[in-house]
């Protein structure tokens, strides 16, 4: 009872917080909640409101963010010991302050000093100039980036020889768009959030809404009160989406949203077992829908003969679960006219999390639940940039558009540029990271991230970072990636935030839905500067021949251009606003059965699910988010799950096996790494543990990738679990 009345108040308190943590700029913070778009996940609101349905629409995670844009410039003169600064934690660096200046460190040296604008510049252009493209990188941080940045960024890696670039999609849903684009042509969401109040069933699959995108309660608070039904298919019984308190619904914040109607436990990795089952179910029973699998798709034969070779009883084991479950989920799923699918990080981040979004396609196909009102697919995602990203070029594999890098891609690009456009694949992040740690990476130009504590291994990514000649960190705030002594030089310059670009900004939603961001009159620190605008300056420093063709006057420009190189974001450059947007493809993608396919038809995939037996004594490691805001850490404490980071979630009949109680201190240890922690009895299958990311990294183990996206196997760890003789403080 406790914890629920602690969730049931826990919005009203956030907003007391914001209010005493901006209390020096309440006027500021106000005008960035009324009138710009929210820098958080990526649901997209518009001020307090959005395009689904009435009312204030406001999370504890853009309250938590809300510092990050009115707080002051921090000391710098609290940088001159970078090993004092190294014993401080992520948030309590983003907590001194903004960055105000240009700082450099070079090797030997204790610390960081200013250093003048056009000097942080030419040394970026000398080291370029010097340096072979292959050996030049650029990553881009997906919280707060907007469109515009991406395009810059990607226009000016491109312009200096370079396919390096990435962004921190390829840490969530590359799996996803991957998937999406193969099966179905779009590599993107399939309907909207309108379609999800009204629908028979919501089917949740590896995806904790009420914890990562709470904006999205409010919409299933909706659904509920139409009849929706909620289905979750995940290892731990998540509570958030057990009961959870709307606290801007009276009925919710009163008495609390009944959530999942049905719970799927399945094991880690259990998914395409599971989902191939629920197929084989509606196979047998005359489950599916014909005319839809002959009118609008192909493979559906290939897919039936696989399946006929896949016994229950082999996906009964590698499912965690059993046919009868399989079974039930199959009659529910039979039952319902629509049904919308949406699915995170606990999908995506497998070693095969490209085949387990294709499995999910594969159901949805099944009973033609796309291009259908209330139907659909959805990659919720985490970041409120991180859909753009991609569709804007900043990826190594694609060039804007989605367009696949070819020699004939590149010729046209270089055509509609103005200069020579490599065509050559460039590194995914995890790829960076491993060519800086061969010697092999001469410059990574950051913009925002902390690679350190988001990849797996993370001493390696350490010591790859350590051995890049020059480091470029362009931010708002201090990360401990920063820290991480030179190799030679390492810049920090200072960025503005996206309410803080002048013409206004642009993001791309979950829904494709393109939302202008105005610039909010407000404080600046007169020496913080957009990221477009300094990668624009470098590159004309480096190819002054080609300044014209990199200039842009405005943000405006950029959305002009964006407008001409990517046909499907027509409409971007009209988006002058406050309010403004467009959503590309409409409210819903596949309408009438058609799809962006080479035959015009979506397609099925024979798959078999991945068999990896767990040695005796051994588990499987997931991992789960906390009072966090992706790898952002504001809370020691997880109000939904009653535990703290530190804790370690086992089943109840594991605890017992291990001679354990809640509270014990205990070691975690892989072949990477091994953690002190506490155990924690909980609501998930036997064979699992559960740890708080990005924690859990010391233990994931790098190396191990989807080969067809590049998606690190964040859920791929074996782990052991010993009593600790050496207590955690």
């Amino acid at each position: 009872m406790r914890g629920e009345r602690e969730r049931q108040i826990s919005a009203y308190l956030e907003v007391l917080r914001a209010v005493w943590e901006n209390r020096d700029r309440l006027g500021y913070a106000w005008r960035i909640l009324t009138q710009g778009v929210c820098d958080g996940c990526a649901l997209g609101t518009s001020g307090l409101r959005d395009w689904t349905i009435s009312g204030i629409h406001l999370c504890w995670i853009r309250l938590r963010l809300l510092r990050l844009n009115t707080m002051g410039p921090l000391d710098v003169r609290r940088l001159d010991d970078a090993t004092r600064l190294r014993a401080m934690s992520e948030s309590e660096l983003r907590r001194l302050g903004r960055l105000p200046m240009p700082l450099v460190r070079r090797r030997g040296e204790p610390g960081f000093r200013p250093i003048a604008w056009d000097d942080a510049l030419e040394l970026i252009a000398e080291r370029v100039r010097a340096t072979a493209p292959e050996r030049i990188a650029f990553y881009v941080v997906s919280r707060g980036t907007v469109n515009e940045t991406y395009y810059v960024a990607q226009k000016v890696a491109r312009l200096l020889g370079t396919n390096h670039i990435d962004n921190s999609a390829r840490i969530c849903h590359a799996p996803s768009t991957t998937a999406l684009k193969q099966t179905i042509g779009y590599a993107a969401s399939t309907c909207s959030y309108r379609d999800w109040i009204g629908t028979d069933w919501l089917v949740l699959i590896g995806s904790d809404l009420a914890n990562n995108q709470p904006v999205a309660m409010k919409y299933i608070h909706q659904a509920k009160k139409r009849g929706t039904r909620i289905a979750v298919i995940n290892p731990y019984r998540e509570p958030g989406l057990e009961r959870y308190w709307v606290p801007s619904a009276l009925d919710s914040a009163l008495f609390g949203t009944r959530v999942a109607d049905e719970f799927f436990p399945i094991r880690v990795g259990g998914d395409i077992a599971f989902l191939n089952g629920v197929l084989k179910h509606l196979i047998a029973n005359e489950w599916v829908d014909r005319a839809f699998i002959a009118q609008h798709t192909e493979g559906w034969e290939e897919l039936v003969r696989a399946l006929q070779e896949q016994s229950f009883e082999h996906l009964e084991r590698l499912s965690g679960t059993t046919r009868e479950r399989m079974l039930d989920f199959a009659r529910l799923y039979a039952r319902a006219r629509t049904a919308v699918f949406i699915w995170s990080m606990g999908v995506t981040m497998h070693e095969h999390g490209v085949a387990n979004v294709k499995a999910i396609v594969n159901l949805a196909l099944a009973r033609g639940m796309l291009g259908r009102p209330h139907c659909g697919l959805v990659a919720i995602r985490g970041h409120s940039g991180v859909q753009g990203g991609a569709e804007m070029g900043a990826v190594p594999n694609q060039f804007p558009g989605g367009l696949s890098i070819t020699e004939q891609s590149a010729e046209r690009l270089a055509a509609a540029w103005g200069f020579p456009v490599p065509a050559w694949r460039g590194y995914f992040v995890a790829e960076m990271i491993e060519a800086a740690h061969r010697g092999e990476l001469d410059m990574l130009y950051l913009i925002g991230s902390n690679l350190a504590g988001v990849l797996p291994d993370s001493q390696f990514v350490q010591e790859a970072l350590a051995r890049i000649p020059l480091r470029v960190h362009h931010d708002i705030v201090l990360n401990p990636q920063m820290l991480v002594d030179p190799a030679d030089t390492v810049l920090i310059l200072p960025a503005t935030t996206r309410y803080e670009m002048a013409g206004g900004s642009t993001e791309t939603t979950t829904e494709r839905r393109i939302i202008f961001n105005p610039e909010i009159p407000g404080p600046r620190l007169p020496e913080a500067r957009e990221e477009w605008r300094v990668l624009v300056e470098i590159a004309r420093r480096v190819r002054p021949e080609l300044a014209a063709e990199i200039t842009f006057a405005s943000t405006e420009a950029i959305r002009e251009e964006i407008a001409r190189l990517v046909p499907f974001y027509e409409g971007i450059q009209n988006l002058r606003r406050r309010g403004d947007q467009i959503q590309w493809g409409g409210p819903r993608l596949g309408e009438g059965g058609r799809f962006p396919t080479p035959s015009g038809r979506a397609r099925f995939t024979p798959l078999v699910p991945p068999d990896r037996d767990v040695p005796a004594g051994r588990f499987h490691l997931t991992t789960r988010r906390g009072k966090q805001f992706n790898s952002m850490v504001f809370g020691d404490r997880d109000g939904l799950a009653q535990a703290r980071r530190e804790d370690v979630i086992l089943a109840p009949e594991d605890m017992r096996r291990l001679g354990l109680c809640d509270g014990d201190p205990i070691l975690v240890r892989s072949e990477s790494g091994e953690f002190r922690g506490r155990a924690r009895s909980g609501p998930i299958c036997p064979g699992v543990v559960m740890m708080y990311w990005p924690e859990a990294n010391a233990l994931i183990p790098r190396g191990a990738c989807d080969p067809e996206c590049g998606m690190p196997a964040f859920r791929n760890a074996i782990v052991e679990v010993l009593p600790d003789s050496a207590p955690t403080a």
